[in-house]
């Protein structure tokens, strides 16, 4: 099995995936991930055989449904896929604003498993926006030709998926569950570290500097029950000031920018990577 993330999801963490899975044992028995995400890390230690089982999380309901789909469903995902596909060739644009446009809750949960890729393969950049009345509405990326899925891949995500519970709400509600011997990956939205930050425009959910001491603080009280946490976050001074002072070890690691709207506003910036090891 060789899994890897089957959308494109902003912050994704690919590209440190070399940094990051030396911090994981080599065996463990449960992962949980309360913000998976696109779960670059969930796949990478899935495929590994780090792990015997997982618990994962999202705020997001489509995503979480999304992951229903691929773990049970992926068939019939990759046929609807299929007939977008053959749409989208003929009406680029048309397709992707007709989409956009349909409603959810008269929709199958397999169509909608299938918009999700379709609009992530198709839209802008692989941004994820949602307006207040809650619609999507990240504009068409001007691709003629998209390729929304691969097969081997989608199989892959299923098999690793079938070793996880999904579950959809704050992060709260997974990180209770933290045992003696669990390892956690948090991967929350970045606290900005500028007013007017594009990398981390998509936090604007009410995740603020407050949210991000009560995660601190619940994943401090996991590191105590014996659990090993790894964090990952912005270079940002009161992110650093909060897990430091709860005795996180930090290490300041690389990472591309590639969401922006600017081509010279992408390039190389700072993260840190916090870990507590709690276990005996």
């Amino acid at each position: 099995m060789s899994a890897r993330p089957f959308i494109k999801y902003v912050g994704g963490k690919t590209q440190l995936l070399p940094t990051l899975l030396p911090l994981f044992p080599p065996k463990f028995k449960r992962y949980i991930e309360p913000f998976v995400g696109g779960g670059a890390v969930f796949f990478a230690l899935a495929g590994e055989n780090r792990f015997e089982e997982a618990v994962l999380n999202d705020w997001n309901a489509e995503l979480v449904l999304l992951y229903a789909i691929v773990k049970l469903e992926p068939a019939a995902l990759m046929r609807a896929l299929d007939e977008i596909e053959a749409q989208y060739v003929k009406q680029p644009s048309e397709t992707y604003y007709t989409i956009r446009a349909l409603d959810l809750a008269a929709m199958s949960e397999v169509a909608q498993a299938a918009r999700f890729i379709a609009l992530n393969k198709m839209g802008f950049n692989g941004l994820y926006r949602v307006n207040k009345a809650g619609k999507f509405n990240v504009p068409w990326g001007k691709k003629e030709k998209v390729s929304t899925y691969d097969e081997a891949n989608i199989r892959d995500c299923s098999a690793a998926l079938h070793l996880a519970t999904v579950f959809e709400g704050d992060f709260s509600h997974v990180m209770d569950r933290a045992v003696e011997g669990d390892v956690i990956y948090l991967d929350p939205p970045y606290l900005p570290i500028s007013a007017t930050s594009d990398f981390t425009a998509y936090t604007a959910r009410g995740f603020d500097v407050f949210a991000h001491e009560r995660l601190a603080n619940v994943a401090e009280a996991a590191a105590k029950r014996g659990a090993l946490v790894i964090a990952s976050n912005s270079d940002h001074a009161e992110v650093r000031c909060l897990y430091e002072a709860r005795g996180f070890s930090v290490t300041e690691v690389l990472a591309k920018r590639n969401v922006n709207s600017v081509g010279d506003g992408r390039g190389k910036i700072k993260e840190l990577v916090f870990v507590k090891d709690g276990r005996p």
